[in-house]
């Protein structure tokens, strides 16, 4: 490092942080591919015990079905990768594993990820919501609001609204249709991820059988998906969460102090390929989810960041506002 550069890294600690973590940008095929070989090939293995254990036991069936939706979770982090450029050096194979994921996971790759591409340049930002995050408004908003507004607001909130119903609406409704404001790229792959979901719902429905298909897919893709919202939810929604207004944010200071690190006990931290590293994740989103882990202990700087723990994430449903004053997300009464 020459001089020039030397000054740069002690007046701004950001240029630092951001060479440092560089080499975990690099994927590796090796990793990779085992990561696809040892989620997919369970995940299809699972279907297979769950239709022949439908003659067994309701109960193991339940079972399995809460494991295969773990499975899904984890197809969807790789989907999310891939959508990145993270996954692979070659773009083109970054697109081919991420939309036969998206089929899986019925989320179509264009125009999902380009819309959290936006999420990723724009989380955080108080003039700039609405774009791939989760509804949120100043307590001042919400005061000066309308009833109406005020009980829309209310109702999108309510954890069994978000959860119970918002998974079933994003995942089966919201996927399915194209927008004002799609690129055609986009609508193209919004219909031929429709179109690869009904024929493999069609050739399922053949060999196993309608009625058994439905509900054994709508069951694992109903658990995946609030599984998915939640940890979603957790990412930029949580007692600690930092806001700016648009001259005082960018995407590093939001990485620290406005996207959360998730403690996740170490299996479920696998399931959800380490996506509670969130933070890191928004310093840098070219960084292959299995390289996270070892990002996170080799920098001390990440490990500042306070974890979110269970009863946390628990406690963060309850706070529906950010109030500025404060700078503190409340509760509906004004609560901290």
């Amino acid at each position: 490092m020459n001089t020039s550069e030397n000054k740069n890294t002690e007046t701004n600690p950001w240029i630092a942080i951001s060479k440092n973590i560089e080499k975990y940008m690099v994927p590796n095929l090796g990793r990779s591919i085992w990561q696809i070989a040892n989620t997919f090939i369970p995940y299809v293995g699972l279907w297979i015990l769950i239709v022949y254990s439908l003659s067994v036991s309701y109960w193991l069936t339940a079972f399995l079905i809460i494991l295969a939706a773990g499975f899904l979770v984890r197809l969807f982090i790789i989907f999310h990768d891939c959508g990145h450029g993270s996954y692979f050096k070659s773009q083109k194979a970054n697109r081919i594993v991420g939309m036969f994921f998206g089929i899986l996971a019925f989320t179509p790759f264009d125009n999902w990820h380009n819309q959290h591409m936006k999420h990723h340049g724009t989380v955080g930002n108080l003039d700039k919501r609405g774009i791939g995050d989760v509804w949120t408004m100043t307590k001042e908003e919400y005061q000066a609001s309308s009833k109406w507004v005020r009980f829309k607001y209310r109702m999108y909130r309510n954890p069994i609204v978000m959860f119970g119903l918002g998974s079933l609406y994003v995942f089966l409704i919201n996927n399915r249709l194209t927008k004002k404001g799609m690129t055609r790229k986009e609508k193209r792959n919004v219909h031929l991820t429709n179109a690869a979901i009904l024929l493999i719902s069609i050739a399922m429905s053949l060999v196993i059988g309608f009625w058994t298909f439905v509900i054994i897919q709508l069951s694992i893709l109903y658990i995946a998906a609030i599984s998915g919202l939640w940890l979603f939810y957790l990412q930029h929604q949580y007692e600690d969460v930092s806001w700016f207004r648009n001259q005082d944010w960018n995407f590093r200071t939001v990485a620290l102090h406005g996207s959360s690190y998730v403690k996740f006990p170490k299996l479920l931290q696998w399931f959800s390929g380490n996506i509670g590293f969130h933070h890191i994740h928004h310093m840098n989103a070219r960084i292959p989810n299995y390289n996270l882990n070892k990002c996170y202990h080799e920098n001390t700087v990440f490990k500042e960041v306070k974890p979110v723990t269970f009863m946390m994430s628990l406690r963060s449903l309850k706070l529906r506002l950010w109030d500025e004053k404060i700078q503190k997300m409340v509760t509906f009464g004004g609560q901290s």
